[in-house]
């Protein structure tokens, strides 16, 4: 696919935010347009906001939108290239070994580290895509790795390549569609932040999480969806140590489908208060502040 087939898919931010609507994501013009240029120029776009506001289920949404394949790298403390780019075979390269010697053949070093030997990971998967349509490479909670790991990564952001020592430099015949998203953390470095487009996704208003919850939960009672919208939004006014973002007010209306219950009170928060808080701490404090107040009595 050329970047004229592209943009016959995606010709502006308003229908990009119109096709993201129609695969079950609501995005304000501003991410609209963040996500239509990461696709168009292509350009990496780094999502940053607090835990649950969307930035994970906006790269599922472009990547279901675009019809192509979402290739997603979980970042972790100490993650180095055998997890995001590729690892040899150890195992298989051994058994390769010992069959050459029970036939009396000779290995030389290429013959080990070749194709046949090699474990794709995220980043090389992503590269290589074949197309048409690029894959979209989610680089998930970046700023839970190391400064190193993002050194890693500037080659792939900068020149969409990737270099592994014993086969040499590959290059992206279809450039992927990359989204960085973080959590902060931790600061990223400047040098990562240079390759990247950048949108802050914040909680949503009133209107918008009700949009969205009902949009991800269809099922549920349309009156009980601005509810719980509504007491997400009460609670992120305390002093939380883990406020509750989209994703909690998601599955806290879930649970409250699934039981049954319905207008929002004092007692179905009682029951169902933990899928949206997480820590006792924050519990408790909603306790204290009062259930009722939470269910907006």
């Amino acid at each position: 696919m050329t970047l004229d087939d592209l943009a016959d898919l995606v010709p502006d931010p308003e229908t990009t935010a119109r096709r993201l609507a129609q695969v079950g994501y609501l995005a304000d013009l501003g991410l609209a347009t963040a996500l239509h240029l990461a696709v168009r120029l292509p350009q990496p776009v780094l999502l940053e906001g607090e835990a649950g506001v969307g930035k994970t289920h906006a790269a599922v949404a472009l990547a279901t939108m675009l019809d192509t394949p979402l290739l997603r790298l979980q970042c972790y403390e100490g993650i180095d290239a055998a997890e995001a780019l590729y690892e040899w075979n150890y195992p298989r390269q051994l058994l390769g070994i010992r069959l050459a010697e029970a036939q009396g053949r000779a290995l030389s070093e290429g013959d080990l580290f070749s194709r046949e030997y090699l474990v794709e990971r995220p980043l090389l998967r992503a590269v290589e895509h074949p197309g048409p349509r690029p894959a979209v490479l989610l680089v998930d909670e970046v700023d839970r790795a190391d400064e190193e790991f993002e050194a890693f990564l500037l080659e792939l952001l900068a020149e969409s390549s990737v270099t592994i020592p014993e086969l040499g430099t590959v290059r992206a015949h279809v450039a992927p569609v990359v989204v960085l998203t973080s959590n902060r953390t931790r600061d990223l470095h400047d040098a990562l932040k240079r390759r990247c487009l950048y949108h802050w996704i914040d909680y949503p208003g009133l209107d918008r999480a009700t949009a969205i919850v009902r949009l991800r939960v269809p099922q549920a009672d349309v009156e009980l969806a601005g509810q719980v919208a509504a007491a997400v939004g009460r609670l992120r006014d305390l002093d939380l140590q883990k406020p509750p973002g989209v994703a909690e007010a998601v599955d806290w209306l879930r649970a409250l489908t699934v039981l049954g219950l319905g207008p929002l009170d004092e007692a179905a928060v009682g029951r169902t208060l933990g899928s949206a808080l997480k820590y006792r701490e924050d519990l408790e404090l909603a306790q204290e502040r009062g259930l009722a107040w939470v269910a907006g009595a």
